[in-house]
């Protein structure tokens, strides 16, 4: 007999619509571009055509259209791991949970989700306005920790390697590194990207390595973070989303990747002067390869 899912457990409005993103089942695309901000979904918006719905709730606006022949959603996460907890698992509901029974569906669809973001780069080869496609991410932010069958979806060496090389302090959450899918990964960088290992921590200053006016339990992590290799990888940037996607995907069976912008290069002390232009060429990078 198949598990009945609440309603306290999945929420839904009146409409039929999961209760943060508002969207029906039937509004949302198997090709989904993820941003942060919701005002860069009006941004891609004006490259799609035959736009089928759009809406918005808080930080979570949407619209789905089509760019050439492929149907593709737009979705605006905020900014954190945790809102990426709410997006993923409320678009993996849409397309396998039977709404109106409550319960998990027999055949399981698999969304392609690509996320577009900025970022601060670590290393000094990679300069501001370059993009980079993450091969793998690192959660500073522990969420993956609290879901079943973590470990299976995680390089547990790597993580022991890097753990020991920071001095990871235990008071922290166990930082958890998870791959993206390698085939998408592939097919978004084309030639003209770089890859990289992705840093996602749970706030912006402090988990970042920022200080203003706080001073930091570790002065010298950004050192340590960037001195860091294991098996020829470095850690090259810093966001706020990726190893989320990135580990929900895997558990959920889902393909997922982050493209990111680097509008800051903290080891050269840079800040891009335009990044919004350069931010105009990656969103039709993506939307030609998604």
């Amino acid at each position: 007999m198949k598990k009945y899912i609440a309603d306290s457990e999945l929420i839904l409005n009146e409409d039929g619509s999961v209760f943060h993103l508002h969207l029906k089942p039937e509004q949302l695309a198997e090709k989904v571009i993820l941003v942060g901000d919701p005002g860069r979904v009006g941004m891609i918006e004006k490259y799609l055509s035959d736009i089928e719905c759009k809406g918005s709730n808080r930080e979570f606006c949407f619209v789905t259209g089509h760019y050439d022949t492929k149907r593709i959603t737009v979705l605006s996460t905020g900014i954190g791991t945790d809102n990426i907890d709410i997006v993923m698992n409320e678009l993996d509901a849409l397309v396998n949970i039977d709404l109106n029974k409550r319960c998990e569906k027999d055949i399981h669809r698999s969304l392609t989700l690509v996320r577009i973001g900025t970022c601060g780069g670590l290393q000094p080869e990679n300069p501001t306005d370059s993009f980079l496609v993450s091969e793998k991410s690192i959660g500073f932010d522990g969420l993956l920790n609290f879901y079943a069958n973590r470990d299976e979806v995680s390089d547990l060496a790597f993580e022991q390697a890097f753990t020991e090389h920071v001095n990871w302090n235990p008071k922290h959450t166990r930082p958890y590194v998870v791959d993206a899918n390698a085939e998408l990964v592939k097919q978004i960088a084309g030639d003209d990207m770089k890859l990289g290992v992705t840093i996602s921590a749970p706030g912006f200053y402090g988990p970042q390595g920022r200080v203003l006016r706080l001073p930091l339990y570790d002065a010298d992590i950004n050192e340590k973070i960037t001195s860091f290799e294991y098996k020829g990888r470095k850690i090259t940037n810093f966001e706020m989303e990726s190893s989320a996607l990135a580990g929900l995907s895997l558990l959920l069976g889902h393909r997922a990747a982050t493209v990111c912008q680097i509008i800051a290069n903290r080891s050269l002390k840079q800040y891009s002067q335009d990044y919004k232009k350069t931010m105009e060429v990656l969103v039709q990078k993506v939307l030609q390869r998604i």
